[in-house]
C-alpha cells in the first residue's frame, strides 16, 4: 500500500511537470509589459507568467513574516511559562516534611 501511494504520488508530480512545460511550449509568444511613462518590456509569456508568480508567492510570504514571528513569540513565552510552573509544581513535592522533635 505504501508503495502504491509512493507511486500515485510521483505519477501526480509528473502530470503537473508535463502540463505545465506543455503551458510553456504553447505560450512561447511575445508579450508586452506596459510599465509606466511609456517604458515597455516585451519577453515570452512563460516568463512574464513565472515572474508574476514568484512575485506573488514572495509578496504573500513577506505579508505573513509579521505573524509568524508573534506566533513564534508567544508559543516561546508559553513554552516558558509552562517550564517555570513545571519547576515549582517539582519543588513544591520535593520538599519531604521533617518529623517534629520529640525531645529525644
Amino acid at each position: 500500500m505504501k508503495q502504491l501511494a509512493w507511486l500515485f504520488k510521483w505519477l501526480l508530480k509528473a502530470a503537473i511537470f508535463f502540463t505545465l512545460f506543455a503551458f510553456a511550449l504553447n505560450n512561447q509568444g511575445d508579450v508586452t509589459v506596459h510599465f509606466f511613462f511609456g517604458t515597455r518590456w516585451t519577453a515570452p509569456m512563460v516568463l512574464v507568467v513565472l515572474i508574476t508568480f514568484a512575485a506573488g508567492v514572495a509578496i504573500g510570504v513577506l505579508g505573513m513574516v509579521p505573524r509568524w514571528w508573534r506566533h513564534r513569540r508567544a508559543a516561546k513565552y508559553a513554552r516558558n511559562q509552562a517550564a517555570s510552573a513545571l519547576a515549582t509544581m517539582a519543588a513544591e513535592t520535593d520538599k519531604t516534611p521533617t518529623p517534629p522533635p520529640h525531645g529525644l
